[in-house]
This record gives C-alpha cells, sequence and structure tokens, in this order.
C-alpha cells in the first residue's frame, strides 16, 4: 500500500447505551477511526447518521478530535444508530437497534477517494442492502488493499455475506468464537485458521481469544501474543476495535508484523481499562506515541 495515503473506514456510528443509563459513542468503525486519528492516521469514516441530537454529537465529537467529516451522511429520515449493552460474566452483549441511519450509507455522495487508501469494513454493515451496495462502489473505486473485521451480530448476518467478504480482502480479523461460528467442522482453532487463509487466498489472518491473547498466520510465519498478567480490566467493549486500529497503524508504517501484533495486544489491554471503548483523553495515548515514536 501507499503509506502516504489515509486509510478508508466505513460503517457503522452509533452510541452504545449502557444499563446505568451511559450513552457512548461508538461502532467497531467509529472506534477503528476514533484510535487511527489519535495515532495521525487521519482516516475517512465513511459513515451516516440521523438528523437529530445524537448525530449532532457525532459531528461534534469528531471536530472536535480533529477528525475528517466529509465521509458523514446525514440522514433525515433514519436516526443516529444506537445500541442497547448488557453483560453477562463480564462478556458485553447487544441489542442493535435496525434501520438506522448507518444501514442506508448512500454511495451517491461519497466524497472523492485516493485510490491507493487501504480499505477498513467490519460485517455488520452488509445487514441492510443499501450500505452494502455502497460498499461494493467503494471496493470498486480504490485498490484491493482491504481489511475486513468480522462481527457476528445474531440475527444480521448470513454465512454467504461473510465469506463473500473474507474472499474478497487481504487482510482479516476475527476473535475465536466467532471463527468456531463459522468453521465448525474443524477441531482445532489454528487448523480453522489455516484453512481460511489457504482456501480464500488471504495474506493474513488474526484471531482474537480475549484473555488469552491473539495469534496472526500468514502463508511463512506465525505469531502468538499475551496480555500482561497485571491488566485491569472495566469492560471489554471496543477491546478488538482497539486491537484492529493498531494492526491498520502497523499496516500503514510497514512495522514488521511480530511488532505490529505485540503492540496491538499493548494497546488493547490499555482499552479495556477504560469505560467504553475509546477516550477522549488525549493524554490516555501520548505512552504509546513516545514508545512507537509516532
Amino acid at each position: 500500500m501507499n503509506n502516504s495515503s489515509f486509510p478508508v473506514i466505513f460503517g457503522e456510528v452509533l452510541f452504545d447505551c449502557f444499563p446505568e443509563g451511559e450513552n457512548i459513542l461508538g461502532g467497531a468503525p467509529f472506534n477503528v477511526a476514533w484510535h487511527c486519528q489519535a495515532f495521525g492516521l487521519q482516516p475517512l469514516l465513511i459513515s451516516r447518521i440521523g438528523d437529530d441530537l445524537l448525530g449532532e454529537k457525532v459531528i461534534t465529537a469528531m471536530r472536535d478530535w480533529g477528525m475528517k467529516t466529509d465521509g458523514l451522511q446525514i440522514d433525515s429520515e433514519h436516526a443516529t444508530g444506537r445500541v442497547n449493552v448488557s453483560f453477562y460474566d463480564n462478556e458485553p452483549s447487544y441489542e442493535i437497534i435496525e434501520d438506522s441511519a448507518w444501514d442506508f450509507i448512500d454511495s451517491r455522495v461519497l466524497p472523492e477517494l485516493d485510490k491507493d487508501s487501504i480499505l477498513y469494513h467490519g460485517s455488520l454493515a452488509l445487514r441492510n442492502p443499501v450500505s452494502a451496495q455502497c460498499l461494493d462502489v467503494i471496493k470498486k473505486t480504490i485498490s484491493s488493499s482491504v481489511f475486513v473485521d468480522i462481527n457476528l451480530r445474531t440475527p444480521w448476518w448470513n454465512m454467504s455475506d461473510i465469506y463473500n467478504s473474507i474472499q474478497n480482502s487481504q487482510w482479516l480479523k476475527i476473535n475465536a468464537d466467532e471463527l468456531n461460528v463459522i468453521l465448525p467442522e474443524k477441531e482445532c482453532i489454528n487448523n480453522k485458521a489455516r484453512y481460511l487463509l489457504e482456501h480464500l487466498e488471504l495474506e493474513l489472518i488474526v484471531v482474537t481469544q480475549g484473555a488469552s491473547g491473539a495469534f496472526a498466520m500468514t502463508n511463512k510465519d506465525d505469531f502468538y501474543v499475551h496480555p500482561e498478567n497485571t491488566v485491569t480490566i472495566v469492560d471489554t467493549v471496543g477491546a478488538g476495535d482497539a486491537f484492529t486500529s493498531v494492526l491498520l497503524l502497523g499496516l500503514h508504517k510497514l512495522w514488521p508484523f511480530d511488532t505490529t501484533i505485540k503492540r496491538a495486544q499493548q494497546f488493547a489491554s490499555r482499552v479495556v481499562g477504560l469505560r467504553g471503548a475509546t477516550t477522549q483523553n488525549k493524554d490516555f495515548y501520548k505512552p504509546f506515541i513516545e514508545d512507537w515514536s509516532l
């Protein structure tokens, strides 16, 4: 990829609504874009919000964070996205409101795109054919450098769309539980990952395993990382998105992959100490910026 280009990040922006009444801005693509901005990548987030109070909060937050807003569409018919978050054994569960603004991202009003950009998208944005068609347009506009992040949110996915997304990507991130769902017939998690890597012609697959860390495979090497024993967990919302943001950063900066995955685990281990997936505290990022010479 051309590491002077900025990443294009496509998909949902929404508010995570917690049991105590707290509403936190999120959505996997938004979280990834937020962290990428903090690390200096200047991503272009392509999403859609309602013409409502929550939508205004999205715009304000992005502008205050220094993010580009020219990829953010405003919808007068559909509300800004919301997700009701609940917890069972410290693991988050999500009720994702249907027909939100981000389900209707419109290909007719896309900003100009740098054809050399890397494209990141999740799988949830495929649940509505309008946004799915927009994503197809973007893929035809820019290079074939596509990073897909699989998020299986019942009932908003089907196997055909998941396999199609992976097959049209170079890089895949998926968690172990989701990998078990899409390849139940394989006995070993490593065999499942190797199968996808080889049969869908991926360059890289990254499998996150929660408290057990993560591993990555290429055609040449395997890499394994584990969180430190001193990690303090407030909640795990957004840990995978934090991990992904550093994977994108490493691809952009052309870091050796063993360095990238270690740094991704390091950052994700800090994010689980936050309430929610992101923070507006720029000091949170300073140790990483300094240690990684960004």
